[in-house]
């Protein structure tokens, strides 16, 4: 489980690296990238968390994806040190709308990812 879980860690930190630097393209002024991991990320998460306990996924697997890829994908971690950093550079109104969206968005994300899992579950399917 160990190695499904390092596996999954390291793969998701390298979709980070790739994605927030892709993302951020479109703003110098705005954590965009960030933005974008941390609601992708809790989507994921929402999504597989649902689905793989409905599916017979071995608990390895379920490990590797959630506990390994989504915890090296998501980056609250940056998220609290850039709404931090937002801060002292004297941008309270981008610190308040960063952490705003940041949140609210985030758990619109993991809705979204039980509603398709529920709906991938539906029977007839």
């Amino acid at each position: 489980m160990l190695f499904g879980i390092a596996v999954g860690g390291a793969l998701g930190t390298l979709a980070r690296w790739w994605i927030g630097g892709w993302a951020q393209r479109w703003s110098a002024e705005f954590p965009v990238g960030t933005l974008a991991i941390n609601v992708g990320g809790s989507f994921l998460l929402g999504f597989l968390v649902r689905y793989l306990t409905q599916t017979p996924a071995t608990p390895e697997i379920r490990a590797a994806l959630t506990i390994g890829f989504c915890g090296g994908f998501t980056t609250f971690s940056t998220f609290a040190y850039e709404a931090a950093r937002l801060l002292e550079d004297g941008s309270g109104g981008r610190a308040m709308m960063y952490a705003l969206l940041s949140v609210l968005l985030s758990l619109g994300a993991v809705f979204a990812g039980f509603a398709l899992a529920r709906a991938l579950l539906a029977p007839g399917r």
